[in-house]
């Protein structure tokens, strides 16, 4: 392996493994078992893509995003607030642990890639870490294909290791109860987020 795809892998595997908005769904997507391994193709994918677009187009891109992130700000912070009041709603009719044995939840594969693609991109952290940092550092590198497949390969290693895990976290969280509990924490984290958010969006 080449010191620059190390880097890559290295650098992107230490913006993504954070209790954010965006894992704590695909987490929440997986324990579920709606359609796990699509909600993680789809949340790689567009980190690769980003990605890459980061590394060979980071000048043009960063002139962009100023008047960007605004706009994607507050369309993220009114999709986490609806998945954040959605996560409330089923905590509080507190019925959850029966879908737990299901094969699937009650939304279709297209509803759930929709969801993951809109909280991927209304994300302006995975702007900000893609296209600005990881982009930043990768127009450095001596290879810089190589950096990004390894920037690439940490997306793909982390959203699949949640997609797998979670079908073993599931059955420990059969009871409805248990389940209150979990999309409480889910509720919480969205909403917290969300206000993380606002004073990006009005500064």
């Amino acid at each position: 392996m080449t010191p620059s795809l190390l880097t890559g892998f290295a650098i992107s595997i230490g913006l993504i493994v954070a209790i954010g908005a965006q894992n704590a769904w695909v987490l929440n997507k997986s324990m579920r078992r709606e359609y796990p391994w699509v909600v993680a193709t789809i949340c790689a994918t567009i980190d690769a893509v980003l990605i890459t677009l980061g590394v060979y187009s980071i000048e043009s891109l960063q002139q962009q995003l100023p008047t960007l992130i605004p706009v994607m700000t507050w369309l993220g912070i009114t999709l986490l607030c609806w998945l954040g009041g959605q996560a409330f709603k089923r905590a509080w009719q507190g019925n959850s642990g029966l879908k737990a044995s299901q094969q699937h939840g009650t939304h279709s594969g297209w509803k759930v890639a929709g969801q993951a693609a809109a909280i991927s991109l209304l994300n302006p952290h995975v702007y900000l870490d893609t296209v600005v940092l990881i982009g930043s550092v990768g127009v450095q590198q001596p290879n810089t294909a190589a950096f990004v497949v390894g920037a690439a390969f940490a997306s793909v290693f982390w959203f699949f290791s949640l997609a797998a895990f979670g079908r073993y976290l599931g059955p420990k969280l059969q009871s409805p109860r248990a389940w209150r509990a979990f999309d409480t924490l889910i509720g919480m984290i969205m909403l917290l987020v969300a206000f993380s958010l606002v004073p990006t969006a009005v500064g």
